[in-house]
């Protein structure tokens, strides 16, 4: 993981950093305080992975090596109905904001998938918490290989960057205890975590207080999957990345996956993961077929069996799928399913009564919205035996599918008759929380395409944004690319609102800029996150002077 950047300067580069056409998570709803933060759950440091085109995709073959992708069928062949998928699709758009891709795999087929766009097949998405389940999947595998037990105390592997006197609930913690959750920390104390330290953040997690016997109390903790991480890479000598690679990804035909990872070069672990929609759903298809993949036991049956179950309580309520127990690094859901689960919404999940597995990811505040949802709509579509055919029942799902988008900034009208006014016109800000220097509209077409130049820390970046649709782009950071989508129109005469998605990661930001007399007012909002609750807003002044002053 790159050094820790606040997430002001995230959305501002967000604005920035737009070209010309072609972080920070909220709490889960388990409460995952240490899980606050771009910095925590995957922000600026995600490289670039696959490319892909814009637009919503139906099938993947535009993306995907045919060799490589899941075989595909018609909904009503694998006893699903192709008008419950549309209602699940339709739902979705009504009443979550919002998804940004989903993929329903069952008895091994694709039978239906689609991208929001600026969203697309062949683009990787960041994991956050579903990074988890992969690294449980590494600590299986190093099991198998005889490289350590989940009965090994954690101690063991780090004798050198141990506290001189151990408590002896820290000497009790096992490798069983990370997997589950139960190290017997309370979350204030790992809240705030320090994932982006310079010195070794395993120390950093030994010196933490266990005030609970550990396997005796669950509190959701990504730091423990930060340790699992550190032994999997101290006993084989690999990345979680690395060691994988052969084992799973390659295997599973998951290309190019990246994976964040502290200043000491071990992999994140709890979070940093970012692979495509299809490499969600093939490794929750491997964990439905208990390890095998084309004739080959890529994870242990025992392993996948164990990870899944309940090893821990986490509640009561039999209507929250936070409560039905935890496995290793696992979810148990309602209805008897388990899942892996990352912050905003993005999820694995796997339903083996019904031979089905559905990935999602999404920007929302709302997860439990999305796996309702998945209950109310699909679950009673999956039925034993196929259906008869449905030609015009699939067709419109085809259609609805083909054309899914987020929802672009729509102009009032064509342009605003303040356009011609302010064009060309820089306004200079004052300290602001997302340290603009100055804006500039440097052109507007009559089609409603709006080109801005940003100046921030001496540097000037420019936005382009295209009325009623998606105009790509990338941002700078720190010498990483990173792909954007811009959408922008006058909703209201003095007022041109912009529209940023960062679209491998769920953020999307918007920016409300006000016009008035030789007033220029920004207001910005993000849509999940930690300043997904905050909005900021401050005003610039139209620049008198020569043009070319170093405004401050």
């Amino acid at each position: 993981m790159r050094p820790a950047r606040s997430l002001v300067l995230l959305v501002l580069l967000v604005l920035l950093s737009l070209a010309s056409p072609g972080a920070a998570p909220e709490a889960h709803p388990s409460c995952r305080p240490d899980c606050i933060g771009a910095n925590k759950c995957g922000g600026a440091g995600v490289r670039a992975g696959v490319g892909g085109r814009v637009g919503a995709s139906v099938m993947a073959g535009a993306i995907v090596p045919a060799t490589s992708r899941l075989p595909r069928s018609t909904p009503e062949a694998q006893g699903v109905s192709s008008s419950a998928i549309l209602g699940f699709v339709e739902e979705a758009e009504q009443k979550i904001d919002a998804l940004n891709s989903f993929m329903l795999v069952r008895h091994g087929q694709v039978i239906a998938e689609g991208w929001w766009s600026p969203y697309a097949a062949g683009e990787p998405h960041m994991l956050f918490s579903l990074s988890k389940s992969f690294t449980s999947t590494a600590v299986g595998l190093a099991i198998a290989e005889g490289k350590l037990t989940v009965e090994d105390p954690v101690l063991r592997f780090f004798p050198d960057e141990a506290p001189a006197q151990p408590s002896a609930n820290l000497k009790a913690m096992r490798v069983r205890d990370l997997l589950t959750m139960s190290t017997g920390h309370h979350d204030e104390d790992i809240r705030n975590f320090p994932f982006d330290a310079d010195d070794s953040v395993v120390k950093k997690f030994l010196s933490l207080p266990v005030a609970h016997k550990p396997g005796t109390f669950f509190v959701y903790n990504t730091p423990a999957a930060y340790m699992l991480s550190a032994i999997v890479q101290k006993v084989t000598g690999q990345t979680v990345l690395d060691y994988l690679r052969p084992r799973l990804f390659e295997p599973l035909g998951i290309e190019n996956p990246t994976w964040q990872a502290s200043k000491q070069g071990i992999s994140l672990g709890g979070f940093g993961l970012s692979v495509r929609t299809e490499d969600i759903a093939r490794f929750g298809q491997l964990y439905l077929q208990k390890g095998e993949w084309q004739g080959k036991q890529l994870v242990p049956a025992a392993w996948v069996g164990d990870a899944t179950s309940r090893h821990m309580s986490n509640g009561s309520s039999p209507a929250s799928d936070w409560e039905q127990g935890y496995g290793y690094q696992f979810w148990r859901c309602r209805h008897g399913f388990y899942r892996g689960d990352g912050a905003h919404g993005q999820f694995c999940i796997v339903m083996p009564q019904y031979d089905a597995v559905m990935a999602i990811t999404s920007g929302t505040r709302d997860m439990a919205s999305v796996m309702n949802l998945v209950w109310d709509r699909i679950l009673p579509a999956l039925k034993g035996s196929p259906l008869p055919a449905d030609r015009a029942a699939h067709e419109k799902l085809t259609a609805k599918l083909a054309s899914l988008t987020l929802r672009p900034v729509k102009s009032g009208a064509s342009s605003s008759t303040l356009a011609s006014t302010v064009a060309g016109k820089r306004y200079v800000f004052g300290a602001n929380r997302d340290s603009i220097e100055s804006i500039t509209l440097d052109s507007m077409t009559a089609g409603g395409d709006v080109t801005l130049t940003v100046r921030t820390t001496a540097v000037d970046q420019h936005v382009a944004a295209r009325a009623g649709a998606w105009r790509k782009g990338t941002i700078q950071l720190a010498g990483v690319t990173e792909p954007i989508a811009a959408s922008g129109g006058w909703t209201a005469d003095d007022t041109y609102t912009l529209k940023v998605v960062r679209y491998r990661t769920p953020f999307a930001t918007t920016y409300r800029l006000r016009f008035a007399g030789e007033q220029l007012a920004v207001e910005s909002e993000q849509n999940v996150g930690a300043a997904a609750t905050r909005v900021s807003r401050y005003t610039g002044t139209l620049e008198s002077s020569a043009p070319g002053r170093t405004s401050r």
